[in-house]
């Protein structure tokens, strides 16, 4: 509310004032811009992932985004009820209500409420008390409870046990002589809980941040409607049944039924909508859907013009603005497929470790206290329980996890690819589904006429120009042509450039409008034609309507003579006082409206027949076989007698001249617009063709032009044999219904061409059918059958990519398993997106490239922490508990692996580069292919584990064999010593032998290392130190030599050998281990050979 506007509560409002502005709707243009440097910057800083900050989050951009959600949902449940449920969504609560379909009085009736002295002040207070205050606050979740989700997530449950324990290990059961390395080992695994903890609250730091904007959006004071008298109240308190007064510049403060508005009432919704201009507000309704409707003003738009009336319906968190709100910030997203494969990782880790901690109990107290009393004590047991979680879980996993992705996002970051989310990155890898919109896209979204026709007279641009030069009998047909292209048109010249030819002039304005006003100022200039005329009434066109409108009048300036489009013999009967309907649109929706067409030799509009009719198309078809996108231009004069009464800006107006004045036009002309493929398309469709991946067109042109784009693009193989919606037999069983196969060679006819009126008419049946085809064009589609698109192959398992980038993208981006938007197009797709192409479409290969590499580093990851990081730690305690022997690897010396000397090396393998063939196999099936499976875990556990555990055993026990203490006398011995053994030297060599198993399994690492990053290539063929070779890792020498730096920090520096009792080890304890790892190495490279030379053979098919 301005400053002038605002009065104390209770004091006389003052009336105010309107205005008129010009009458205008539209849905913001789609169309993708070129983005600028700064443009690119703005969104680097708002998507691009960074380490040390989350994102920025655009609350207004992701409102419109949960507002055309929710618009298509409430429609849905509108057209296609669902049964009843205990707790029902917030569409299905929306499309129940319905106070855009009462009569007023019943309105005013079910609120209890006379609208000529509004509530009383005990039915406010009542309704006040009943409702609450009308505010939408933020959804501020527990901290308590938050913080027991980073502490408790993960591994952290397991780890924070198993601290617990130490502690009570230490003290009370270590009484009277408690150890000090089991306190050591609980405050280590408290240290390890508060940097796993550090990195959970990072990640989900970025969320509910979007209601941070909410209390601007929202006015601080009201005028209402109070025991008779217009008072200002706090917008807070007002309650269902309030009447409100709403004038220019006041943001309406609730849901509000109009009961009485003026004729020039506008209501701004850009907030919710996007919408770039206003819409008229109304008494009656005008949708079913409450969202849509003119005659409901919902909270937080803001009046532009006019004023109303309104009766308050919903307040607070109930308003369609606190719904939005609240899934905006509260709304938890679906766990990805890299989420849900971690998960699954973790369950069974837990799983396996719960598991073998319980054999260890009952093996204790059923056997060892019993048979062997004393050898291990309950300190000791509790000591070995939680050892044997520690030698399960992989602590470093999780900063992999995350280092991993960052590193994959920055390296697309620099393929101008910017990644919302660390988690979506690997979901574009699993992939098998793209739709893509074609214009801008696909092609260059440089639109140039190249044909004009009227009727089947066909002409190009340098052709039409000659004949008016010429002054040819034919020319005025053009002229009309020409005026109409360059006043029902939306685009404008830039002032700046006028003085440049007109193919170089910057022009403001989608693509298709550019290409026709230069077109048109090709054959006048545009400023003369448009200033013969007036406009009066517009229609912007809309991906909906799909045309352009325009009511005009005579300009008082205008010459004796009749300006174009008014023909020689049509100027007889026109006057200045009658109107001119100008409209540019599909000739697949205006056609239908249009009863005459302009004869292109004598120039008189004649009845438009069949025959003349079936001409006009031949030429439409032939142009869009060719690619070309074609728009029909029609006029039609209004005698003013024949206009109602009604003000232009009067929402009963646009009705009318949309089901009245808009019909028997006259057919002007055709003309064909040409948006060449980019270069490289075909290249990319191929490649991800290649990959695995079905490639499919969505575009909202017409079905043949889409198709012979398509077929430039390589979408579709041959646009000769193609099947449409008669070919899907609409009584098919679900049963009969051959699937896709992704490795059958696709038969004669793989592709399916389907309109937007097709999509409304298919029944499940077809649908099934439809979602085999290898591939598809989809023409003619609306926001909404988009998203239906989407909806309808996840619902068959696959994983689907949808790019997009205007405002009505927005629930089908939202609704893919991973939305890319582009990166000129509208903020509210790329806040609903999860990926943003900067610049060519081209990036996508590079970005599923990355993402199915995400996936196979962090597969080379896990497989290389858990040989020395799980399997070869927990040899130590089974060997201890079954066989008696030494724990031959100390608790502390396993946490040192997990999280020191294991991390940098595993962190290394996230910086591999592709290997050769990861874009011609198909993508992960998200249902089959783990990133941890059986044979995973056999070729860690089997082939790795056993390795490093039996090398680490030998060589700890041959050193204990050298200092005297003989093997055969430790096993079985179960803590019972020979007489001849010093127990204090014992327990020293024990020390010294930990350290030799632990330099052990550090050195065999370096094998495991080596090997493991490459699936299937020798190490010669992915050399990671040649200067030259294409899979270099220039981080996995230092990552090395930094564990084997840690190695000798922990086990040499005095304050570790006294806390941790580690140790230094005779010299060659520390060379031989890297013998042990070039047999490692040998091994793996004599198991990848046989791999490759037998791809069918045993070793292949157990082959991780």
């Amino acid at each position: 509310m301005s400053s002038d506007e605002e009065k104390t509560v209770g004091s006389p409002v003052t009336r105010h004032t309107t205005f008129t502005i010009p009458r205008s709707i539209t849905i913001q243009d789609d169309g993708p811009q070129q983005i600028s440097l700064q443009r690119e910057l703005t969104l680097r800083r708002q998507n691009s992932i960074s380490i040390t900050s989350p994102p920025v989050v655009d609350s207004r951009s992701r409102i419109v985004g949960e507002f055309r959600t929710l618009s298509i949902h409430v429609t849905d449940s509108q057209q296609r009820p669902s049964p009843e449920t205990a707790k029902r969504d917030a569409a299905k609560e929306i499309a129940d209500l319905d106070w855009h379909l009462l009569p007023r009085d019943e309105v005013l009736q079910r609120l209890s409420v006379n609208p000529k002295i509004g509530l009383d002040a005990e039915q406010a207070k009542r309704k006040l008390a009943q409702h609450g205050p009308n505010q939408v606050k933020p959804h501020k979740p527990n901290p308590f409870l938050k913080w027991l989700e980073y502490i408790f997530g993960g591994f952290g449950t397991l780890l924070l046990v198993a601290s617990i324990l130490c502690f009570i290990a230490w003290k009370p059961l270590g009484e009277p002589d408690p150890q000090a390395s089991n306190l050591a080992l609980a405050v280590v695994l408290l240290i390890v809980i508060v940097v796993q903890t550090a990195f959970n609250a990072w990640q989900d730091f970025s969320t509910g941040r979007v209601m941070a904007s909410i209390a601007g959006m929202i006015p601080a004071e009201v005028i209402a409607l109070r025991d008779g008298a217009q008072v200002h109240i706090p917008a807070k308190d007002l309650v269902p049944g309030d009447i409100v007064y709403v004038s220019l510049g006041n943001k309406l403060p609730a849901d509000v039924r109009f009961v009485d508005v003026s004729s020039d009432l506008k209501i701004d919704r850009a907030v919710l909508t996007g919408e770039s201009e206003p819409i008229p507000g109304s008494i009656e309704q005008t949708d079913a859907n409450m969202l849509e409707t003119r005659n409901i003003g919902l909270q937080g738009t803001l009046c532009v013009s006019g004023s109303g009336v309104g009766v308050v319906i919903q307040t607070g968190e109930s308003t369609v603005f606190g719904r939005i709100a609240k899934l905006s910030s509260t709304g938890a997203p679906a766990l990805t497929t890299i989420q849900r494969e971690i998960l699954r990782f973790v369950i069974i880790i837990v799983s396996l470790a719960i598991t073998i901690a319980l054999i260890v109990i009952i093996l204790w107290a059923a056997w060892l206290n019993k048979d062997h009393y004393g050898f291990i004590n309950t300190s000791t047991l509790v000591i070995d329980i939680v050892s044997v979680c520690v030698a399960f879980i992989p602590e470093g996993l999780p900063a992999c996890v995350t280092i991993s992705l960052a590193v994959i996002a920055n390296t697309l970051a620099k393929n101008k690819v910017l990644c919302k989310s660390l988690m979506t990155v690997e979901t574009l890898g699993s992939v098998n589904v793209l739709c893509s919109d074609k214009t801008g896209t696909l092609t260059k979204n440089q639109m140039t006429v190249t044909n004009a026709a009227v009727l089947d007279d066909q002409f190009d641009p340098t052709e039409a120009r000659d004949r008016i030069i010429a002054r040819a009998e034919n020319a005025d047909i053009v002229k009309q042509l020409g005026a109409i292209a360059g006043i029902c048109n939306s685009a404008v010249f830039d002032v700046a450039t006028m003085d440049q030819p007109i193919g170089l002039r910057a022009v403001n304005g989608d693509a298709t409008d550019s290409a026709i006003l230069r077109f048109a100022e090709s054959l006048r200039p545009v400023k003369d034609s448009q200033a013969d005329w007036t406009e009066v009434f517009k229609l912007n066109f809309n991906s909906k309507t799909k045309f352009m409108l325009k009511l005009l009048q005579l300009a008082p300036t205008t010459s004796k003579t009749m300006p174009a489009p008014i023909s020689p013999l049509e100027s007889e009967t026109f006057s200045s006082a009658d109107y001119l309907l100008m409209t540019k649109g599909a000739p697949d929706v205006l056609l239908n409206r249009c009863a005459y067409i302009n004869d292109p030799l004598t120039g008189a509009a004649v009845p438009l027949t069949p025959e003349l009719t079936r001409r006009l198309v031949a030429v439409q078809e032939a142009w869009a076989a060719k690619g070309q996108r074609v728009l029909l231009l029609a006029k039609r004069i209004i005698p003013s007698h024949t206009l109602p009464s009604t003000p232009f800006d009067d929402p009963a107006f646009a009705d009318h001249v949309n089901l009245e004045l808009n019909q028997d036009l006259t057919v002007v002309g055709l003309v064909g617009l040409v948006d060449p493929p980019r270069a490289e398309i075909p290249e990319v469709v191929r490649t991800m063709r290649g990959a695995g991946i079905r490639f499919f067109m969505v575009t909202g042109d017409f079905a043949l032009t889409a198709v012979s784009i398509a077929e430039q693009c390589g979408i579709v193989t041959d646009a000769n044999r193609i099947h449409r919606l008669a070919q899907l037999n609409r009584d098919a069983s679900m049963d009969s219904i051959e699937k896709y196969d992704p490795n059958a060679i696709s038969g004669p006819i793989s592709s399916l061409v389907l309109s937007g009126s097709d999509l409304m008419e298919m029944n499940d049946a077809q649908w099934e059918q439809a979602c085999q085809y290898r591939e598809i064009v989809f023409a003619r589609t609306t926001p909404e059958q988009k998203l239906r698109i989407v909806k309808e192959f996840q619902k068959r398992g696959c994983i689907v990519g949808m790019t997009g980038d205007g405002v009505n993208d927005a629930p089908s981006l939202k609704a893919a398993d991973v939305g890319i938007a582009m990166g000129g197009g509208s903020d509210v797709a790329m806040e609903a997106a999860d990926l943003v192409l900067l610049e060519s479409f081209s990036a996508i290969v590079v970005a599923v490239e990355y993402g199915r590499l995400v996936f196979d580093n962090l597969r080379k990851t896990v497989l290389y922490l858990l040989p020395a990081g799980s399997f070869s730690e927990l040899m130590p305690i089974l060997l201890n508990v079954l066989l008696g022997l030494p724990q031959i690897l100390s608790n502390l010396q396993m946490i040192i692996i997990c999280v020191v000397t294991d991390v940098l090396p595993a962190i290394s393998l996230c910086f591999e580069k592709p290997e050769a063939g990861l874009l011609t196999r198909p993508p992960r099936n998200t249902k089959k292919d783990k990133l941890v499976n059986l044979k995973l875990l056999g070729h860690a556990y089997l082939f790795l584990g056993v390795i490093e555990s039996l090398c680490a055993c030998s060589m700890a026990f041959w050193y204990l064999q050298r200092q005297g203490f003989m093997f055969s006398d430790l096993v079985l011995a179960y803590g019972g010593l020979p007489p001849q053994y010093d127990p204090d030297a014992y327990a020293e060599a024990v020390n010294v032998a930990q350290s030799v198993y632990f330099f052990t399994l550090v050195g065999m690492q370096w094998g495991n290392l080596l090997s493991t990053r490459t699936r299937r290539l020798s190490i010669f063929q992915a050399n990671p130190f040649g200067p030259n070779s294409p899979n270099r890792n220039l981080w996995i020498p230092p990552a090395m030599l930094a564990s084997l730096a840690f190695l000798f920090f922990f086990s040499y520096v005095p304050f570790f050998q006294n806390t941790f009792l580690t140790r230094g080890v005779p010299v060659e304890y520390i060379f031989l281990p890297f013998a042990f790892a070039l047999g490692i190495l040998f091994l793996d490279e004599t198991r990848k050979y046989f791999v490759r030379k037998y791809p069918k053979g045993f070793l292949a098919r157990i082959a991780w």
